[in-house]
């Protein structure tokens, strides 16, 4: 999985968009892709804050836990 990128560079980026440029524009000026520049500008309109969301973590055991009682049913 990618690292995240700077929060420096994050934040020039989304100043940029602020002050009149498009999402397209900004991240062509900063290397970026247009992508990362829409979901940046969008995370902080929905969310209040730039700042990267947590990467890894179980994403896995949830689902298995939600049928833990067939599957403990079936072992018996």
């Amino acid at each position: 999985m990618a690292r995240s990128l700077s929060m420096d560079l994050q934040s020039r980026v989304i100043q940029a968009v602020n002050e009149g440029a498009s999402r397209r524009e900004a991240a062509a000026r900063f290397g970026v892709s247009a992508a990362s520049a829409i979901r940046w500008c969008a995370r902080l309109r929905d969310t209040g804050e730039a700042s990267p969301k947590k990467q890894g973590g179980d994403r896995v055991s949830h689902r298995i836990e939600a049928h833990s009682e067939l599957i403990l049913s079936l072992l018996d």
